[in-house]
């Protein structure tokens, strides 16, 4: 508990702490490192309660300590699926007006991606062509760009600049 002007200290939350959080963390993870492989990964950060009957506020942040948006709402701790989607929006929040720019982009449209249910999975949505009428499609499960990113090939001829 804190006085309503005073700057509470974020902590860094330690691993196990909220296990369901952490998994659905490891997914996003992923996804980042297959993206933006520059980055550290995301973690979680939680700031005192204002009453002391309230749980603390968690937050995704980036490897420096910045977030941006809501608590992690511990609602969402009773169900993995909603503990993902909301740590996957918490994510996505702090990555893109932290670095200020889209995240994940669809290789295919270079539009930026939103997680979305697709049957029971959370999925990264791309809205696609719907600017000229096409289809938006899902692209693969949250925690599986990896498998969409092509490794980059050594022995592969490069085109030279004219």
């Amino acid at each position: 508990m804190h006085a309503p002007f005073d700057r509470p200290e974020p902590r860094r939350v330690p691993p196990g702490a909220y296990p369901m959080w952490d998994r659905a963390l490891a997914l996003l993870n992923r996804d980042l490192a297959a993206t933006l492989p520059e980055q550290e990964p995301l973690r979680l950060l939680a700031l005192p309660p204002y009453e002391a009957d309230e749980p603390e506020n968690v937050y995704v942040a980036l490897a420096n300590g910045e977030w941006h948006g809501n608590h992690l709402y511990p609602d969402s701790l009773d169900d993995p699926a909603s503990a993902l989607a909301v740590v996957a929006d918490a994510a996505q929040e702090t990555v893109i007006e932290r670095l200020w720019q889209a995240w994940p982009v669809c290789a295919e449209h270079g539009l930026g991606m939103h997680p979305r249910d697709a049957d029971g999975q959370l999925s990264w949505w791309c809205a696609g062509e719907r600017l000229r009428r096409g289809p938006a499609h899902f692209r693969t499960a949250v925690g599986a760009l990896d498998t969409l990113v092509r490794p980059r090939r050594p022995n592969r001829k490069r085109r030279r600049a004219s």
